[in-house]
Parts: C-alpha cells; sequence; structure tokens
C-alpha cells in the first residue's frame, strides 16, 4: 500500500524560510510527476511546484524565484525548499504523485506565515 507522509510545516514570520518533506512508502510504479499543491480554506487546490520525468520541474508563478522542489531518489523523498516566505503562501500544502494508473495524495501540513 502506497502512503505519503509530509512533514516540515510550521509557523514562520514573512521572509523566512522552511523545507518540506515527502516520503513515499510502498511500491510505486510508473511515475510521472512529483510534486506539491497547496490549498487554503474555500479555494481550490493549486499546483506550487512539480518534477516531471525527465527532472523538468514547474513552478506557479507566484513562487517562481523562492520556492525549489528537488527529489532525493534514494530516500524516496521529495522536498519543497521554501524562502522568503509571504503571508499569501499560508496553506496546507499536500505531496503529490502522479502514476500512469493512479493519484496519491498525502494528509497534507499546514504552513502559517505570519506578517
Amino acid at each position: 500500500q502506497v502512503q505519503l507522509v509530509e512533514s516540515g510545516g510550521g509557523l514562520v514570520q514573512a521572509g523566512e524560510s522552511l523545507t518540506l518533506s515527502c516520503k513515499s512508502s510502498g511500491i510505486i510504479v510508473g511515475i510521472r510527476l512529483l510534486g506539491w499543491f497547496r490549498q487554503t480554506p474555500g479555494k481550490q487546490r493549486e499546483s506550487v511546484a512539480a518534477i516531471i520525468v525527465g527532472n523538468t520541474t514547474n513552478y506557479a508563478d507566484s513562487v517562481k524565484g523562492r520556492f525549489t522542489i528537488s527529489r532525493d531518489v534514494a530516500k524516496n523523498t521529495v522536498y519543497l525548499q521554501m524562502n522568503s516566505l509571504e503571508p499569501e503562501d499560508t496553506a496546507v500544502y499536500f505531496c503529490h504523485i502522479k502514476t500512469f494508473k493512479f493519484d496519491y495524495w498525502g494528509q497534507g501540513t499546514q504552513v502559517t506565515v505570519s506578517s
């Protein structure tokens, strides 16, 4: 059974940094994309960053230059380095792995940025 477990969220002040981690367990076959989404109350979940097979990375315009997504294959872990955090980055962040057949999601980790 595949599980994704996020960690690293918390409360920080504007301008500070956080690194989120997403560790997967279980056998995942045919990965197409690894990514991070975020969601605030009353809004749709939005893509923040993604690594597409072939190591292409995509970022939402709002986080370009501030966030960096990376992966450690040996540790089955995807990271999201978040610098220069802004209050607008406050959200629950979800890890996502898309395969040819399935979509896997973590339970989410709260990031709160105070001004």
